[in-house]
C-alpha cells in the first residue's frame, strides 16, 4: 500500500512506475504524521484507540520496484537499523487484499496528520490553508 509520495502525480512515483504491474485504492488501520515533504504512517497504540484510517493505493510491482522502494524507503532489511520498518498488513475493506507498508515505530515528535489521504493535506500545505 503506497500512502505517500510514491502515488501517481507526486515526487516519487517515477521510483516505481516502470515497475507497476497492477493498482487499485486502498484503505488500511494507522495514522499519519507530518515530516515536512512527505508524511510517515504509524501503527501504533494511538492509532488503535482512534480508530484511524490511512487511505492509499495497493500497487503490485516486480522484485526491481520492490528494491527501488526499499531503497527510497531506506530498509535495509528485518533487523537492520531502517529509517522506516516495512510490514505486512491487510486492506480494512478488501481483506482479500494486503501487502507491505513502510511504518515508523513512533511519530518521532512530528505533528500528526489528521486526514485519512497525504495528496489532499499535501496540496493544501502547500497552499498555506
Amino acid at each position: 500500500m503506497h500512502l505517500r509520495t510514491l502515488l501517481p502525480g507526486l515526487s516519487n512515483h517515477h521510483v516505481v512506475a516502470g515497475f507497476i504491474q497492477a493498482a487499485k485504492p486502498g484503505i488500511i488501520h494507522g495514522r499519519l504524521v507530518d515530516y515536512g515533504p512527505y508524511p510517515a504512517l504509524l501503527r501504533d497504540e494511538a492509532a488503535g484507540r482512534s480508530g484511524s484510517v490511512v487511505r492509499g493505493l495497493w500497487i503490485a510491482v516486480n522484485r526491481q520496484g520492490l528494491r527501488n522502494m526499499d531503497q527510497l524507503e531506506q530498509f535495509l532489511g528485518i533487523e537492520e537499523d531502517n529509517d522506516y520498518d516495512r510490514i505486512w498488513v491487510t486492506d480494512i475493506a478488501q481483506p482479500e487484499q494486503s501487502g507491505w507498508v513502510y511504518v515508523w515505530d513512533s511519530p518521532r515528535g512530528c505533528p500528526p496528520i489528521d486526514e485519512s489521504y497525504w495528496p489532499d493535506y499535501y496540496a493544501r500545505k502547500q497552499k498555506g490553508t
